[in-house]
């Protein structure tokens, strides 16, 4: 068709406008429903990744209260012990330390040091350098500690007491020729001549004494009733041997815990025995094999739902949350068998 014959026609002319503004609307319309429909669509997948990565950050483990066994050396050879001196290695104090600033940032409220028997390394100046920093720079609400007893003296109390909120010291009978059976004794020292006198010590200066008890086939029928309400202790822990491969069982074992083993049944027998004990805290191997995050000498969590010590890589090479991924922990049954309770002495309104 020439030009002169389109404009020498109007109908022509105004139908091509037509079709030039459709095309116009159509392009611009479609731009904006398909912008209008990604923008929904971003919008609604983002809160939803937005809750997955929440849910993920809830299903972190918190490092609420960790058991830090700095060593494995003991001056005691407790038959049923499950972190035996297998190494002689201590982390140097400052890298210590650094272990627990990332355990307090990583949320811990409570640090309890173990063994071995804790008080031996350094006569116990590195242990009273760990509670102070714990307890002054750290600013943690509980500092405990499990001992044997052995080698305690007034001296740590008068440097290190007030920053220390509990001391559990292990006793598993109140009959020395037992306690001799068990191993829980070195030369001729008395071991409850002992506990007492730290007992003491504990009230005068204002430390939270508890009791650590193992329930084996030595003591399994020895009523303790008078000696623990005697001795009035703000816990007493009473635990059900464990056997752990490699620790206390099997061909690298460096004890032979079979033959402390007792049953179910004979650990129930013996928490009814003793029901009337107020501060009685039972523990079955149930409730104790995962229900704890441990760290060993090198800061390593260990699982224990295998029947042995697997350990994870070092909190201070990994960071805390990757390592207490593989520590096995179960948060439910901490919180079941009343792993949180009332652990600062400031709370506790105890009459000194």
């Amino acid at each position: 068709m020439q030009l002169s014959s389109l404009f020498a026609s109007p109908v022509l002319l105004l139908q091509l406008c037509i079709d030039s503004l459709r095309f116009m609307f159509a392009s611009f319309f479609s731009k904006l429903y398909y912008s209008t429909v990604y923008s929904e669509t971003i919008s609604s997948v983002a809160p939803a990744a937005s809750k997955v990565h929440q849910e993920k950050d809830r299903n972190v483990m918190t490092p609420t209260s960790v058991n830090y066994h700095f060593t494995r050396k003991c001056n005691y050879k407790c038959g049923f012990c499950f972190h035996t001196a297998k190494t002689s290695f201590v982390l140097p104090l400052d890298e210590a330390k650094r272990g627990l600033k990332l355990l307090k940032e990583s949320g811990m409220e409570k640090i309890n040091f173990s063994g071995g028997e804790p008080f031996l390394h350094d006569r116990g100046e590195f242990l009273g350098e760990l509670v102070q920093y714990c307890k002054q720079d750290l600013q943690l609400p509980s500092v405990s500690i499990v001992s044997n007893g052995s080698t305690i003296k007034e001296e740590w109390f008068q440097k290190y007491g007030d920053d220390l909120d509990i001391l559990a010291i292990s006793c598993d009978s109140f009959d020395e020729s037992t306690n001799q059976l068990i191993g829980r004794t070195q030369g001729g020292k008395s071991h409850i001549d002992n506990l007492h006198k730290i007992r003491s010590w504990c009230q005068q200066y204002k430390v939270a004494f508890k009791i650590n008890s193992v329930i084996n086939t030595f003591n399994m029928y020895e009523d303790m009733t008078e000696n623990i309400l005697q001795l009035n202790p703000v816990r007493w822990k009473v635990f059900q041997c464990l056997l752990i491969d490699g620790e206390n069982a099997g061909e690298k074992a460096l004890r032979e815990a079979e033959r402390f083993v007792i049953s179910e049944q004979l650990f129930q027998e013996f928490l009814e025995r003793h029901s009337s004990v107020p501060c009685l805290v039972p523990e079955s191997n149930e409730k104790m094999r995962n229900s704890y995050l441990i760290l060993d000498e090198y800061m390593r969590f260990l699982d224990c739902r295998e029947g042995r010590k697997d350990p994870s890589k070092s909190i201070l090479d990994v960071g805390v949350k990757k390592a207490i991924c593989f520590s096995g922990f179960d948060e439910n049954m901490f919180l079941k068998r009343g792993g949180k309770y009332v652990w600062s002495k400031a709370d506790m309104k105890l009459e000194w």
